[in-house]
């Protein structure tokens, strides 16, 4: 998804060194040399600093963990005791 995003504004931006003005033709070089650095960047270091912080760029503080929704993605929440049998006047 970044690589597309990224080759996508450096097309776009390279696009811009066809004008005859000389002013757009380094803008278009210099967006595009500035996209290119920036998508390596993320693409290299970004998994470089959560393979180097292991647990701790998982890590939420207690005030924020309170604040925030809990998502159950896996449907481990789902998981709950079968309802017991109901006599016939509604309760078990």
């Amino acid at each position: 998804m970044i690589v597309a995003a990224a080759l996508i504004m450096i097309s776009v931006f390279g696009s811009f060194i066809l004008n005859a003005d000389p002013t757009v033709k380094q803008f278009g070089v210099g967006l595009s040399v500035g996209v290119a650095l920036a998508a390596v960047t993320v693409l290299v270091f970004a998994p470089a600093v959560l393979v180097l912080a292991g647990k701790g760029s998982w890590w939420v503080p207690a005030w924020l963990d309170r604040v925030l929704p809990h998502m159950d993605v896996e449907g481990a929440g789902a998981e709950t005791a079968p309802p017991a049998a109901l006599g016939p006047s509604g309760t078990p």
